[in-house]
């Protein structure tokens, strides 16, 4: 697969319902978008060997802990706790290679292995650290897929909810603190943080490609266009920026004034 052909198959992914949303392909595509060199075979593998160890797990244990015994117990897929930083991270083809992650990478190969196996299993997008909503016959629990996959229990929440800066009247609301969020939402929230990370450190052609992916999976998004403009300006590429700010304020009708007052800040700069 090609860059080219990656950013065609993304396209066509952001044009799904969210119910027909490729999770895990998506995800593969975007990992050879980043590097186009690779086999994205690792990744479907590991999505394999996740299914076929839950499926036997499920037959003698309840759904979180089969769940959570398949995926770190059997494929050792846990949090990287000593090189949290390292960009490889939060690319799922390293993840797969390295058993080790951010929690957002980890759940995608959660989500995938535990809808194949026909388990109620969605991303939750909490504050600073993603986690995992599983549907069980005593109510919803939290997962988390950093902490090889272990329950999180409701005061937790709120502790990790009153620490991330929430307020207590919404620390204390189980029912917003694990709010379900789409698949396409949740590799989102990956290609976030890659810009996050790439642009704190300038690395700016990592930083487009990865707005470039969130522009591709959520087409109706003009936010993610500014990310582009701000990443091709960082290179000096300033008339991309002002082509990527021009899709921007195209999308939102016309009312991005940031955009445009951006945009005109780097006309400037063009002249």
């Amino acid at each position: 697969m090609t860059r080219e052909d990656a950013e065609d198959f993304l396209l066509e992914a952001g044009g799904l319902e969210d119910g027909g949303f490729p999770l895990l392909e998506a995800a593969l595509a975007c990992a050879i978008h980043e590097d186009p060199a690779r086999d994205p075979q690792v990744g479907r593998e590991l999505g394999r060997a996740g299914v076929e160890r839950l499926k036997a797990r499920l037959q003698r244990e309840s759904p979180e802990e089969a769940l959570a015994e398949a995926m770190a117990g059997d494929l050792r897929l846990c949090g990287d706790l000593f090189t949290h930083e390292n960009p490889e991270n939060a690319d799922i083809l390293s993840v797969a290679e390295r058993r080790k992650g951010l929690p957002v990478a980890l759940g995608v190969f959660y989500l995938h292995v535990a809808r194949q196996c026909g388990l109620h299993v969605q991303g939750v997008d909490f504050p600073g650290h993603f986690l995992l909503r599983i549907e069980t016959d005593e109510g919803p629990l939290a997962l988390d897929p950093f902490s090889e996959g272990r329950v999180v229990l409701p005061s937790e929440l709120t502790r990790r909810a009153l620490h991330a800066g929430l307020t207590p009247n919404v620390a204390d609301r189980l029912d917003r603190l694990m709010a379900p969020v789409s698949d396409r939402a949740v590799l989102i929230r990956l290609q976030n943080t890659i810009f996050a990370r790439a642009s704190a450190v300038h690395d700016y052609p990592r930083a487009e490609r990865a707005a470039l992916r969130r522009a591709l999976l959520d087409p109706t998004d003009h936010h993610p266009w500014l990310d582009v403009a701000a990443a091709r300006e960082g290179q000096g590429a300033l008339a991309g920026a002002l082509e990527a700010l021009a899709r921007a304020t195209a999308l939102d009708g016309g009312a991005a004034l940031a955009a445009r007052a951006h945009r005109e800040r780097v006309r400037l700069r063009l002249n």
